[in-house]
């Protein structure tokens, strides 16, 4: 069982620093314990609320961790403090170093635009000894072409890599890792999000003042308002209710209640 877990928002956190988060997987990765995790943010917590199938998968992840300023200081205000933000964009560079340093092997899948590729690239002149033994990504509704989900398994465990990174976005990278992770020979496997896109120079983060003042959604959303625009105004709007009421609860000592629902709200 794992230890330091807090249950908020309906996810079961696994409450680290970063520094805490980075030692735990390397250890579990030299003990070759099969470990899988995430990275939820706002928008994970409102889609777990309507995707009964997306809750039971994150029921079933090994480590969940906090990749959300917003979820960090309403931690705090609930009195129940997340110790860090841990972002698939900052932990993808971070065991990369390790990586390059103990010798693992890793696999990159996902991302747009061969983002998985250009990040690899990047990585690799960055630290030199990194060995990232596969790059694939794959096109838009890969995952209903079964022979193409089995060429990928295939590349995968033919690369025999020690960490698997994954970058398809939510839900799809969840019900990806829960549907194939018994069959991928990888001891980590890491749900990123965009990290790739990220790393690759694609997409630009957010300045870090803005980061660090729980902005970084209003960064993407102005540099790219079509594409998320529905997410941030529907999850964050959701997320303000929710979080109104369990503020209000804690506040007034309301009764514990189970069917708040962003449907309803």
């Amino acid at each position: 069982m794992e230890n330091n877990i807090l249950e908020l928002f309906d996810l079961k956190f696994s409450n680290y620093t970063f520094d805490e988060a980075l030692r735990k997987i390397t250890f579990l990765i030299d003990s070759n314990r099969k470990t899988v995790v995430s990275t939820p943010n706002v928008d994970h917590v409102i889609k777990i609320r309507k995707n009964q199938k997306l809750k039971d998968i994150y029921d079933n992840t090994d480590l969940i961790l906090n990749d959300s300023r917003v979820l960090y200081f309403a931690s705090k205000m609930l009195g129940k403090p997340l110790k860090d933000k841990i972002s698939g964009s900052d932990l993808l560079p971070a065991l990369c170093k390790v990586a390059a340093q103990r010798g693992y092997r890793i696999f990159f899948l996902g991302g747009r635009d061969n983002s998985a590729y250009n990040a690899a690239e990047k990585l690799r002149e960055t630290y030199k000894s990194i060995q990232i033994v596969g790059t694939l990504s794959p096109k838009f509704g890969f995952e209903r072409d079964i022979s193409e989900v089995t060429r990928i398994v295939d590349e995968i465990n033919k690369s025999r890599p020690e960490i698997l990174f994954i970058g398809f976005g939510t839900p799809k990278q969840e019900l990806f890792i829960n549907e194939h992770r018994n069959i991928i020979n990888a001891t980590l496997i890491a749900g990123i999000g965009a990290s790739f896109e990220f790393a690759s120079g694609l997409v630009k983060r957010a300045p870090k003042w803005m980061q660090d003042f729980a902005l970084e959604w209003l960064y993407r959303l102005i540099k790219e308002p079509r594409r998320l625009w529905k997410r941030y105004l529907f999850s964050n709007t959701l997320f303000i209710f929710l979080f109104i009421k369990l503020y209000f609860k804690k506040i007034f000592g309301l009764k514990n209640r189970t069917d708040i629902n962003p449907k309803k709200i």
